[in-house]
């Protein structure tokens, strides 16, 4: 068959997929030409509208490079991300919940506890402290611990590194024998997530903010269990209702405790500063 029109083309083109190398290379793609035609259908874009699409999406991929990733950002804006990782980890007890990893991970330097990973970047001085265990009880003895987030202005040490003279506000710790960690950094702030792409672009057309509340992002890994990504986010922002990638989960929300001087994480402290203090449970079950 030669001649294609619009109730035709779909199933023809899912014909020529019967000799895909493997079934779910077959269901996948059999899916997107279902739901992308089917889209089409829908929407009716003229031509101009369609070569449109096809600018953002090349416009999306040139905005990528080693500091960057403009696609993460379409995918947590449109909630993709978040559908992804609800599909791949559903709640399990009292396991701590998941949610998005965003574009601004990169492997951490190790530091140990109660080490300062904030020295280059400005904002209130900050005491984090965690525990892990596992599902079961048991302490998650040596688990890896990555942190990162954005300094007070809401900036990840990525984006300013001309500032930061190199990585700040993030570190790799490992836990001791009871699953315990801490360390200083400075607070992090809500940001707006880039907004000089296509995603930003995007947003405006949309009536939409661009804004994420204030949070801390983790990464947690052990012997014997699947590993934990998650944020930490701070209990009275602003934007916890609202946040442009849909990642914020009751659960997550915890309180940034203020204090004035005082002897904390080693230290002994003449002004102001918070502290977060969480417990972070580890799915042993499913590993």
């Amino acid at each position: 068959m030669r001649e294609f029109d619009e109730s035709s083309i779909t199933d023809a083109v899912v014909a020529r997929m019967a000799g895909s190398r493997d079934d779910r290379t077959r269901d996948i793609s059999e899916a997107l030409v279902r739901h992308l035609h089917a889209f089409v259908r829908d929407i009716r874009p003229t031509p101009a509208e369609w070569e449109a699409a096809i600018g953002f999406l090349t416009a999306t991929g040139q905005k990528c490079d080693d500091k960057r990733q403009e696609f993460i950002l379409l995918s947590d804006t449109l909630g993709v991300s978040t559908l992804v990782d609800a599909i791949n980890n559903p709640v399990s007890g009292d396991v701590t919940e998941t949610t998005v990893f965003g574009p601004f991970y990169v492997p951490p330097p190790e530091f140990g506890h109660g080490d300062d990973i904030g020295t280059a970047i400005e904002g209130l001085p900050m005491l984090v402290s965690g525990h892990v265990r596992k599902a079961g009880g048991a302490a998650a003895a040596c688990a890896v611990v990555d942190v990162w987030h954005s300094d007070e202005a809401g900036f990840y040490d990525v984006q300013q590194m001309d500032k930061t003279g190199g990585l700040a506000g993030r570190g790799r710790f490992i836990a001791d024998a009871d699953g315990a960690f801490h360390f200083w950094t400075r607070r992090p702030a809500a940001y707006p997530i880039p907004t000089d792409g296509p995603v930003g672009d995007m947003l405006a057309a949309q009536g939409r903010h661009p804004w994420r509340p204030e949070h801390i992002h983790f990464k947690i890994t052990a012997r014997g269990c699947r590993p934990l990504v998650t944020h930490v986010f701070a209990q009275g922002d602003d934007y916890l209702d609202s946040d442009v990638v849909f990642g914020v989960k009751e659960s997550l929300i915890r309180p940034y405790v203020a204090h004035s001087g005082g002897e904390a994480g080693g230290r002994t402290m003449t002004g102001p500063w918070v502290s977060l203090d969480h417990a972070f449970v580890l799915d042993d079950k499913q590993a």
